[in-house]
Formats: C-alpha cells, sequence, structure tokens
C-alpha cells in the first residue's frame, strides 16, 4: 500500500439476505411450513472505489439507504464485503453505535479500560489518559456511576471520549455526534478540527451538511449503492441540495 493512501476500497460489493416471513412463534411457523424462509438478496453496495489520503477528512453524504454506514463498517472490518477488498495503514478507531463496546452494569470509569483496550491500548496507557479522558467528557461524579443510568447524551460524550483519547491514525464517525447538546457537539468539531490539523484521517458520515462544510475537504455521494459524485466539499454538496430539495 502506498504510503499517501489510508484507505483504499477497491471493487467492494456487499449483499444482504432479507428474510420476507420470518415465523416468530410456533403458530406462524405451522401456517409458513412449507413456504418460510423465503428471502430476498439486497445488494447495498455494488462495485465501490474509493481512495483516501493521509490526513484527508472525507464526508460520506447520501440520502438513507445510500450504502453509508455499511461502507463505515465495512472499513472497520466489523463486516465484511462479498467482492472486492478494503485495505487499511496504521491505527483505527471508530464510533459506529452509540455505547458499542459498554458493558450496562459496569461504571464509565471502567468502561474506559475495556472499551479503550478493544482499541489497542494496554493497562498503563489508559492509567495516563483516563483523567484527560473524563475530563473531556464532562461526566463528571457520574462517571461512576452504571452507564446503564446514563441518557443518549452521556452515552455519546463518554464514547466520542474515548475514541478521540486513543491517539488513532484513522478515525471513522457515524452519525452519533447528532445526540447530545449543542456545547458538547461544538466541543467535538472543535476536537476533530484539531485531530485534522494534526494530520489524522477521518471519515464521516452524516446528513448535516453545515457539519461537512465545517470539517471535510472531500464529500463522496453515495446513491443507491454506487457513488454518484466524488470531489471538492462545495460541489458535491451544492449538487446534492440541489438534487434532494
Amino acid at each position: 500500500m502506498s504510503e499517501d493512501y489510508k484507505i483504499i476500497v477497491d471493487d467492494v460489493y456487499k449483499t444482504f439476505n432479507v428474510y420476507l416471513d420470518k415465523a416468530n412463534t410456533i403458530k406462524e411457523k405451522l401456517l409458513f411450513l412449507f413456504s418460510r424462509n423465503k428471502k430476498q438478496k439486497r445488494e447495498v453496495l455494488k462495485g465501490i472505489n474509493l481512495k483516501i489520503k493521509k490526513g484527508e477528512v472525507v464526508a460520506l453524504i447520501g440520502t438513507n439507504g445510500s450504502g453509508k454506514s455499511t461502507l463505515l463498517k465495512l472499513m472497520t472490518k466489523i463486516i465484511y464485503p462479498n467482492k472486492g477488498k478494503i485495505i487499511t495503514e496504521g491505527k483505527l478507531t471508530s464510533l459506529l453505535e452509540l455505547g458499542a463496546g459498554f458493558h450496562p452494569d459496569f461504571s464509565g470509569r471502567e468502561n474506559i479500560y475495556f472499551n479503550a483496550s478493544i482499541f489497542g491500548l494496554t493497562k498503563k496507557e489508559i492509567d495516563k489518559r483516563v483523567d484527560q479522558i473524563i475530563e473531556f467528557s464532562e461526566l463528571g461524579q457520574y462517571i461512576d456511576n452504571p452507564v446503564r443510568t446514563y441518557s443518549s447524551g452521556m452515552y455519546m460524550r463518554l464514547a466520542f471520549s474515548v475514541a478521540i483519547n486513543v491517539d488513532a491514525d484513522i478515525l471513522l464517525i457515524d452519525e452519533i455526534l447528532s445526540v447530545g447538546d449543542e456545547h458538547f457537539q461544538n466541543k467535538c468539531y472543535n476536537k476533530m478540527k484539531e485531530l485534522k490539523n494534526q494530520g489524522k484521517t477521518m471519515v464521516f458520515v452524516t446528513h448535516s451538511m453545515q457539519a461537512v462544510k465545517q470539517l471535510c475537504d472531500r464529500a463522496v455521494w453515495l446513491c443507491d449503492g454506487k457513488i454518484k459524485m466524488d470531489g471538492s466539499t462545495e460541489k458535491v454538496v451544492e449538487e446534492y441540495i440541489k438534487e434532494t430539495k
């Protein structure tokens, strides 16, 4: 892999099976005894080719169902393509689902250790950063409460605070920054600008065109599982807004 690129998506296809008449009860199983398990193949991504350079901040935009989140999950290797390949270079961290990796019965502090270890940090490394993570999250006394007592905004604060403090080369972020209060959202955007200035590579899925314009050098417009447009943020967002008005 060339040192110029942090992410290469090479001719990627992704298909999911959608079951149309899945039986949930014994009665339904008997009624659909001979016709159950009918399924459709839904092709979510259709030959995606994409290269992202070191230090680029790229937005994936498009309407719901266009394949944005699926592509992000493929980049994290949570799921794998049916065809094609994705190569990433360097340490990667992601914020895809709110509270993913958190155990509800453990405290926020304990979950910092669990979550950061998933991202590859040792206990000593987490010990050095735990106060910084807690300070950024602004959870205060709530950090020692079970995370099942947290609101969605508190989950987001904790998840983002861990993810941006693991010193990753690549940061992948789904729509979760739409959760929480305006103050903390602005704090997150400012932190992402700081990471951008440090040369970190970021891929950002959002429906907020204002956030795209603020943060991203480049936008990739996905439509029906294909790349419709890839270029400078201004041009792509302008065309996208025209079509979706």
